[in-house]
């Protein structure tokens, strides 16, 4: 096979086969957009959002994909066997219970394999900068110092983001915590990660967030931060998908 010629540097690593895409929340700030769709589904610019994520995650090399599901799970299945037939896509089937974050990783943990995992949100925007941004995540992965690597944006420059951030960063891009009530961080979280799937463990049953294997990496100086060098959108109202498609055409 012919290898296609990338007109962007490419930073190296080698980029996890599979990934997992969380796309089982309820959407409910999202309404009236998510009465008749779950979240992933609702378009911007064009296509559904977890279009925008899959296109990514193709165009880095990714070959077998979860989704974990819930809300209209029938709809989001048909969707992606009618848009991805090509891809090896696994369903974690949240039907019964939704697991939140958390629980939605213990779940799927058996799909995983041994290797790091990619983990992104469903509703995830981002626009690459001069480098594949998980091809640049993969680059700085190193298992041996690393647990978990999650992409983040300075506070400053998270589009559409009401909130007061999700964690500090050491000159290292070590991750020295998350931020305390009633203080401002200087770096969101993005939605986009790269996990040791060994970290999934002894964990409570049923939803819980993430943070709970967040908490322990960083306590054991095993969690770190890439900031993301494009442009990022939180997607989580009507309003915020209107704000986006004007940026975004406005280039």
């Amino acid at each position: 096979m012919t290898r296609q010629l990338s007109l962007r540097p490419d930073p190296g690593g080698i980029v996890p086969k599979t990934a997992m895409v969380m796309a089982a929340g309820l959407g409910k700030r999202m309404r009236p957009l998510t009465i008749t769709r779950p979240k992933p589904l609702v378009e911007v610019a064009g296509k559904p959002l977890i279009d925008h994520v899959f296109d990514r995650l193709c165009a880095a090399g990714i070959e077998r994909v979860i989704v974990n599901v819930h809300y209209l799970a029938d709809t989001m299945e048909a969707h992606l066997r009618r848009r991805y037939p090509h891809l090896d896509i696994l369903i974690s089937d949240e039907r019964d219970r939704l697991l939140e974050t958390g629980g939605g990783l213990v779940k799927a943990r058996h799909l995983m394999g041994d290797g790091p995992v990619l983990v992104v949100n469903g509703d995830s925007l981002w626009i690459d900068g001069p480098m594949d941004t998980i091809r640049l995540l993969s680059a700085r992965w190193d298992a041996a110092t690393m647990d978990a690597l999650l992409l983040m944006v300075p506070l400053a420059r998270a589009n559409n983001l009401p909130g007061a951030g999700d964690f500090r960063l050491g000159a290292d891009g070590r991750i020295l915590g998350r931020r305390r009530p009633g203080t401002v961080a200087p770096f969101a979280y993005v939605g986009v990660q790269m996990i040791d799937p060994a970290i999934i463990t002894d964990a409570p049953d049923g939803p819980f967030s993430t943070n709970l294997f967040w908490d322990r990496a960083i306590a054991a100086g095993r969690a770190w931060g890439q900031v993301h060098q494009g442009l990022w959108f939180e997607i989580g109202t009507p309003k915020a998908v209107t704000r986006a498609e004007a940026m975004l055409l406005d280039g």
